[in-house]
């Protein structure tokens, strides 16, 4: 390629930088529009409720108003407008600021200008404006909020699920996945000896990045399975898996083969992680936690270190992967090991428990029962069909 050519690319390559940009300011602009005029409109309904005692039945007629003048415009719905309320009421310091802000005039100011401008700087000071909530709100789109108003009551776990969504790119339905299986209870408190054997900038990130439970609920296995059958069953999951490790892992391989002096080892799972910039080992366990578990692990991460990290890489990082682990029993099998290591538990929520598994019908029951019925129900219609051809062949005539 010509050096002509390579300035062309790299302007090229600049202009399209510019232009998702501007795309993503454009966008990202418009949804805080959005919301803020549903702020506004849930703020004013929540504002006559107190003063006129405003009730369900003008609810109705302001949608309906609303939406006469406004034909074209989606989202104003009676529904729509009391979640614009709940939205109002749940974050009341949403636009405390903004609709002052955008009256200070630019020009030279009159007394009456500048006692806005003051009133303006005084609720920008106070406590009761949180800039932080309003530029993180403004992130999600609306159906989002609505999803979270639903399902999730209190503020600060709102929020931590508004910050995880932006950091994350989850879809609304990834979203409502990780609330329903309670992300908020499971990330950052894995049991492990990050803090003893990483420096505290990257032990902090490893325990944000790992979680005390993980949720295979995309596998229909038993609870006797063998862990040949768990790791089988998330390589052919591999996405939804990878979507419940969370963001920054990228997929090295399965039963892995590591030769230490012409004998071979395999490591159940082995990724990449690219914010915390080291390899790390899953190992999967089916029961209950062993304290041998953790040396074995640690031989496979001291392995990878010497075999196959480069010199940039940190510190690979060992996750055993086992049910119930014991805290304590962990606790003490964890001291002394130098190794970064972790141990965590993962459940099957489709999985069906013993005492339940043996009162459901087999599929074979289940097929005989359904030819039973469908049997039966094809008498009647039979009938039927025979009764309209005997009128229909009278009238013919």
């Amino acid at each position: 390629m010509s050096k002509q050519q390579n300035k062309y690319q790299l302007i090229l390559n600049g202009l399209k930088d510019k232009i998702r940009q501007a795309r993503f300011k454009a966008a990202s602009t418009v949804n805080t529009q959005l919301l803020a005029i549903y702020w506004e409109i849930g703020n004013t309904i929540l504002e006559q409720q107190k003063i006129e005692g405003w009730g369900a039945k003008v609810i109705d007629t302001l949608s309906f108003d609303l939406k006469l003048e406004f034909a074209d415009m989606k989202g104003l719905s009676v529904r729509n407008l009391k979640y614009m309320r709940a939205f109002a009421d749940a974050y009341p310091d949403f636009l405390i600021a903004q609709p002052l802000v955008a009256q200070l005039p630019k020009t030279k100011k009159t007394k009456t200008e500048l006692a806005i401008v003051q009133g303006a700087l005084a609720q920008l000071e106070s406590k009761a404006f949180n800039p932080f909530v309003q530029a993180t709100l403004a992130q999600i789109p609306w159906y989002h909020h609505i999803t979270l108003l639903d399902k999730v009551k209190d503020k600060q776990t709102r929020l931590f699920y508004i910050q995880q969504t932006i950091k994350n790119g989850w879809s609304r339905d990834i979203m409502l996945h990780q609330i329903d299986t309670g992300l908020h209870k499971r990330i950052g408190l894995s049991i492990n000896n990050f803090e003893n054997n990483l420096p505290a900038i990257d032990s902090d990130l490893a325990k944000e990045t790992f979680k005390s439970s993980y949720v295979f609920d995309f596998l229909t296995l038993s609870e006797e399975a063998k862990e040949k059958d768990v790791e089988r069953a998330l390589m052919q999951h591999l996405k939804k898996f990878m979507l419940e490790l969370g963001r920054g892992f990228a997929y090295v391989g399965n039963q892995f083969n590591l030769v230490v002096e012409d004998d071979d080892y395999f490591l159940d799972l082995l990724f990449y992680n690219i914010n915390l910039k080291c390899y790390v080992v899953f190992e999967l366990k089916v029961g209950d936690f062993k304290p041998e578990f953790t040396g074995k692990l640690n031989f496979y991460t001291n392995t990878v270190n010497e075999e196959i990290k480069n010199k940039d890489d940190k510190p690979t990082i060992g996750i055993l992967l086992c049910k119930t682990p014991n805290k304590t029993v962990v606790k003490y099998s964890l001291q002394g090991i130098k190794s970064p290591i972790g141990v965590s538990n993962y459940q099957f929520t489709n999985a069906l428990p013993k005492q339940l598994k043996g009162e459901m019908p087999t599929i074979k029951e289940l097929e005989n029962e359904i030819e039973g019925e469908y049997t039966e129900l094809q008498k009647p219609v039979d009938k039927k069909i025979g009764r309209l051809k005997i009128i229909i062949k009278q009238r013919a005539k």
